[in-house]
């Protein structure tokens, strides 16, 4: 079915012919469902805090940082901004040349609240010879929206989220690469020093680089603090080939495989090689001004303080089983820890040897670990907290999309439809063993819990297939805990008016 010439392209982007074999016969077979258990929620696989618990933890987590731990922030900040512009896309496509929508009056009601407004009224009169003001006037709205989407404008179409101004200050715009520089300074750095990791598209690398050259002092000097900013891009060797609807290799004119991004899944790969003892993950959009942080470091650090406490005990565990002098008592507690504290359950744990055991024991606790801020469920799209089984038979915690789940079982879609929490993309994550030595994190994705859809290129329907995601499929075999953080630390911008909120004013 692959030609040389095939061969000779999969092997200049890092793949195999056997992944791309195995990518069609996935494409054929699709990937299963996920058995169930539960959904989580509070005193059932997520943890709530009182306020003497809450302190403890960031007390902890304060330590550690003290203690001079490496800590790096790992922020995936390659996607476009278009999607958050497609209102304002079809409105110049429109037949009408003034607001007609609720969203396209909200926008032009409300133009001088957003933070990008005085760039964008430089760029009018710069390019048309008048201001915002002087172009509704005289009925033309759409002069304003081209130069917010054009490249002869603000290029706001076409720019990453992570470079559009979003938030007003006294002093001037931020981006949001900006406000997760000011986040890093206020729970993520050890010693002085805050470790910035971005995820960028090839073709915005620079401008990111740019930005960051241009802002890094500014903050360094408001906090006291040294950055340590660096950026990596989806290694082509994540990306996936893609199928017509009969499952045979899509191509291209000239014959040549088409391949695209793995989706946010292939990260997996990055977030391998950054050197950190903790790793704090969260998506570029969702951060707010100043005036709102207090939340978002609070809660950082408290779900840090519970990873970090959890960690230290895996360890001390982990130590005593190497030993082989432990009691039964103290074999006790290790499975207690195992089943109450880290939520990961064996039905038949009685039925095993001691011997056996300890393996078991030795295996659950020496992986990987996260802890994972979720919030109420109000109805945003988000994955799910759910207890669920793995491939070995015992159920953990796991974050779920809807496709990973039989919507025909009635029984399953009452416990996603109901479930009382959603995970925002709010994660602390522990990467070294109990010897100090990085865990290789694609050994723990779980490879049956990838996702197809359909596209089209030019013109012509295809099949996509995208890698386990990140925080789904490809942290599967980790330790996961959740953690109920307020929806006040999830503000995430999808659409340009999202911008508007409160939260963003």
């Amino acid at each position: 079915m692959l030609s040389p010439k095939d061969l000779s392209q999969i092997a200049q982007k890092g793949i195999t012919e056997e992944q791309i074999n195995t990518q069609l016969e996935e494409f054929k077979t699709g990937f299963p469902f996920l058995k169930l258990e539960a959904a989580a929620g509070i005193g059932q696989g997520i943890i709530s805090p009182d306020d003497n618990g809450r302190n403890a933890f960031i007390d902890a987590w304060k330590q550690y940082k003290a203690d001079g731990h490496k800590i790096v922030k790992f922020v995936p900040a390659s996607g476009a901004a278009s999607r958050m512009f497609k209102d304002m896309f079809a409105f110049l496509d429109a037949p009408y040349n003034e607001p007609q929508t609720d969203f396209e009056k909200k926008y032009f009601d409300n133009i001088e609240k957003f933070a990008f407004y005085d760039a964008l009224n430089d760029k009018c009169i710069s390019n048309n010879g008048k201001d915002i003001k002087a172009l509704i006037g005289e009925g033309n709205y759409k002069a304003v929206v081209a130069n917010m989407l054009g490249n002869d404008g603000l290029n706001y179409g076409q720019l990453p989220k992570g470079l559009l101004l979003f938030h007003s200050y006294k002093d001037g715009a931020r981006t949001p690469i900006e406000e997760h520089l000011v986040e890093g300074a206020l729970y993520a750095d050890s010693k002085g020093m805050a470790n910035m990791h971005f995820t960028v598209s090839p073709e915005h690398r620079e401008l990111f680089e740019k930005k960051v050259s241009e802002k890094k002092s500014v903050y360094e000097k408001k906090y006291g603090i040294s950055y340590d900013v660096s950026f990596s891009e989806q290694k082509p060797s994540t990306d996936t080939v893609a199928a017509n609807p009969d499952n045979t290799p899509f191509r291209n004119e000239d014959g040549s495989l088409l391949f695209r991004p793995g989706g946010h899944g292939a990260l997996i790969q990055n977030l391998n090689d950054i050197d950190a003892d903790v790793v704090f993950i969260k998506n570029i959009d969702n951060v707010v001004p100043d005036s709102l942080k207090e939340d978002t470091v609070t809660y950082k650090q408290l779900i840090a303080g519970v990873l970090v406490t959890l960690q230290k005990q895996a360890f001390e565990y982990l130590n005593l089983l190497e030993t082989g002098s432990y009691s039964h008592e103290q074999l006790e507690n290790i499975i207690r820890f195992v089943q109450r504290d880290l939520c990961c359950r064996k039905h038949d744990i009685k039925e095993l040897e001691d011997a056996e055991l300890v393996i078991y024991l030795k295996q659950k606790l020496n992986r990987p670990m996260r802890v994972c801020g979720v919030v109420k469920n109000v109805g945003e799209p988000g994955g799910g907290p759910f207890l669920t089984y793995n491939q070995d038979g015992t159920v953990s915690l796991q974050i779920l999309e809807s496709s990973q789940i039989d919507k025909s079982n009635t029984e399953y879609m009452k416990m996603f439809t109901e479930g009382t929490h959603f995970n925002p993309v709010d994660l602390v994550c522990a990467v070294k063993d109990y010897k100090g030595n990085a865990f290789n994190l694609p050994d723990f994705v779980d490879k049956t819990t990838g996702f197809i859809s359909s596209k089209s290129k030019n013109g012509k329907e295809l099949k996509a297939l995208e890698l386990p995601g990140l925080w789904n499929g490809a942290m599967s075999n980790w330790n996961t805990v959740f953690v109920e953080v307020p929806l006040s630390t999830f503000n995430p911008v999808k659409t340009v008016n999202d911008l508007l909120r409160e939260q963003h004013q």
